[in-house]
């Protein structure tokens, strides 16, 4: 999943792709890099974001999604908001992927279920203003996992077919860099909910401060591709399903020399019983504790 962000003020490139013809060029460029989905959001969340209307949010969504879907590219749109994920999915969208995990609009289920498309239910605890606040945690995975599993029931419960449902963990959202390495070290116990799993470290700071200068400097944005490549791999090697990044063509040809090599396992714990979970696979989109929260990204 490649991340198209058409706002001004997102950690990694906002403002980058603001232009609507940038935007549609940069979709395109990710499509041909190997991008299964191109991911456009039009609202920052990171932390200490301000919300934005959501006729501003379609404003910015909606021509991009119009154009790469008229192009031939698969297109998800990256909305908290029912009324911008009716709209995007109406204008060619194949899969919604919601931060909040339909916590921040009753009424997005109602809209995935009427429209039958994936939805990516993230873990979350609130919005940008409050994250930091929210970064609490008795044992990070085991809260995660039973959140998750809250939403996941939910979701169920409006009508969504199990084999339309993605989880993420929401690296970042409400949660410090310890919080974030021990989601990533022990995936299993995620898969083990038995939904595929999207995994999205993609130049976070908690990477920024892993490959810090000598001084303690945070490695910038840009200068974190290499540990972005690794988690993809690390994480689709530990059974995710999908991974949302920047930078897809080194993500691409990483993935590849793994594909090459026989797509070694890796197993931090016990592999689930997926007779005995009976999880479901989504189909494929068309056409292809208490830790300091991190105060940069997410998105």
């Amino acid at each position: 999943m490649g991340v198209l962000n058409v706002t001004p003020d997102s950690f990694s490139d906002g403002g980058r792709y603001a232009d609507r013809d940038h935007a549609v060029r940069h979709g395109l460029r990710m499509w041909r890099d190997g991008a299964a989905l191109v991911d456009v959001g039009g609202e920052s969340t990171r932390p200490g974001a301000d919300r934005v209307p959501a006729a501003t949010e379609a404003a910015r969504v909606l021509p991009v999604v119009r154009e790469l879907t008229a192009l031939g590219v698969p297109v998800s749109v990256d909305t908290t908001r029912a009324r911008v994920a009716a709209a995007a999915l109406e204008a060619g969208a194949a899969v919604v992927n919601d931060v909040s995990g339909g916590l921040a609009d009753p009424d997005m289920a109602t809209v995935v279920a009427a429209a039958g498309r994936p939805w990516v239910l993230m873990h979350w605890r609130g919005h940008a203003k409050r994250m930091a606040e929210l970064a609490s945690y008795t044992d990070v995975v085991a809260d995660v996992r039973t959140e998750l599993a809250r939403r996941i029931d939910a979701a169920l419960a409006a009508g969504v077919r199990p084999d339309r449902i993605v989880i993420d963990p929401g690296l970042g959202f409400a949660k410090g860099a310890a919080d974030n390495w021990a989601l990533t070290a022990r995936l299993p116990e995620l898969l083990d909910l038995g939904y595929p799993l999207l995994f999205a470290a993609s130049r976070k700071s908690y990477l920024g401060r892993l490959l810090a200068d000598p001084d303690g400097t945070p490695r910038p944005v840009d200068g974190r591709v290499a540990a972005t490549v690794a988690t993809s791999v690390l994480a689709v090697a530990a059974g995710a399903w999908g991974v949302r990044v920047h930078d897809v063509r080194a993500t691409v040809d990483a993935l590849a020399v793994w594909q090459a090599s026989g797509r070694p396992c890796l197993v931090t714990a016990a592999p689930p019983d997926r007779s005995a979970v009976g999880g479901p696979t989504p189909e494929p989109p068309p056409a292809g504790g208490t830790t300091s929260p991190d105060t940069e990204d997410t998105r």
